[in-house]
């Protein structure tokens, strides 16, 4: 069995046995996500410095939220990062890049299975069977380089998530695959990585293009920062416009449209509907976000303001706002996305005025989005920054 095998399964025996044999350290818990505080400032300063630097020239933020987004989670899950022009840094790189296309690849026997020979055919399903080797071979490397140096080789401040693991594995009474391991660490880049950078490049997008919401944000952010080098977690807790924005990005850009495919485990009905047991039933998160029953006729516009005196939540409890989905199918990575997310913005903020090259005018900016794992923007979001007087 493969490590990739379980991201096509449902909540069956499989998925089950996984997750009783994951320890509750391994997940992506609150208190998990707070042992990384020092890794996610280091990973966001070293963001505003490359920035820094590049101005006033052109910075692709599109690229660097995603580096910043795969440091993070590398060094979180790895120990490490693998970003580098060395072997294992391209060969990671490579294997990730190959892993997002296949992602957003639509497949016919996923929605008709007696189609699914096309996937032969086309060459889909060699294509999956080659990323899958490759990955599974780079994070059996990974595990038996953490057997060799012992635990805690890394260079964050706790252990990473591979350290946890095989720990587990040698004094758990129940037996744990390595695939298991593979298979939770294969999550937290699934979930951590590319929907982490396009919720973040959305929402930049959306206050450079809305001039009156950038101002009102850097003033909250300016004025607790006043005095400050650099903004830091603690500072994020008073700023509730920032958390605003960030929630209205997600609204707006859920960073999977369509959930995981949910299947009932026994017959049911559904608005009137017949629906089989083990029927695939697609749940539209993009429809859900924007709907103006629920958000009003302003729901296409980008208005923080809406979540500012409103207890809905993104985590599920409020069916009308599930960017990360509900439920046990839901995004185990809601906590680190908010954490990284709202930090970057408030340094990001705090440090630079961000405007658009070559003189183009902020209602001109290209908001076309493209298809794929995540719905991403179409072209790079490419900015001038300039520090902050």
């Amino acid at each position: 069995m493969r490590a990739s095998d379980h991201l096509v399964d449902g909540v069956n025996k499989a998925w089950k046995r996984m997750r009783a044999s994951t320890p509750p350290l391994a997940r992506v818990s609150n208190k998990r996500v707070q042992s990384y505080r020092r890794v996610r400032e280091q990973e966001t300063s070293l963001l505003i410095r490359k920035i820094a630097s590049s101005s006033p020239n052109h910075t692709n933020l599109s690229e660097a939220f995603q580096k910043v987004t795969n440091d993070v989670v590398c060094r979180i899950a790895l120990g490490k990062k693998y970003s580098g022009g060395d072997g294992e840094g391209i060969v990671f790189g490579e294997i990730i890049d190959a892993l997002i296309e296949l992602l957003g690849t639509f497949s016919v026997g996923d929605y008709v299975p007696w189609l699914g020979w096309i996937n032969r055919i086309n060459g889909l399903d060699a294509r999956v069977a080659n990323v899958a080797k490759m990955y599974d071979e780079f994070l059996q490397r990974v595990i038996e380089e953490h057997r060799e140096k012992g635990e805690g080789g890394g260079d964050g401040s706790a252990e990473d998530f591979v350290d946890v693991l095989l720990q587990f594995q040698r004094e758990s009474e129940v037996k744990v695959e390595d695939y298991t391991i593979k298979a939770v660490i294969e999550d937290m880049f699934n979930a951590g990585t590319h929907s982490t950078s396009t919720a973040l490049e959305w929402t930049i997008a959306e206050l450079i293009k809305n001039p009156r919401t950038m101002k009102t944000l850097q003033t909250e952010v300016r004025e607790i920062g006043k005095g400050k080098d650099e903004i830091n977690e603690d500072d994020i807790e008073k700023m509730p416009y920032l958390k605003a924005a960030i929630k209205e990005g997600l609204r707006l850009h859920a960073p999977t449209p369509l959930l995981l495919p949910r299947a009932p485990t026994q017959d049911t009905k559904v608005l009137g509907y017949d629906v089989a047991r083990g029927t695939h039933v697609m749940i539209n998160a993009w429809a859900i976000n924007k709907d103006p029953a629920s958000w009003g006729d302003d729901a296409e516009e980008f208005r923080p303001e809406r979540f500012l005196d409103s207890s809905v939540d993104l985590r599920g409890q409020h069916l009308q706002f599930i960017p990360f989905g509900a439920g046990r199918r839901g995004c185990p990575g809601i906590t680190f996305t908010l954490a990284v997310n709202e930090l970057a913005l408030a340094k990001l903020v705090h440090k630079f005025d961000l405007g658009l090259p070559g003189g183009v005018r902020v209602e001109d900016l290209d908001m076309t989005e493209a298809s794929g794992v995540s719905v991403r923007r179409k072209s790079p979001l490419v900015v001038v920054a300039t520090p902050a007087a």
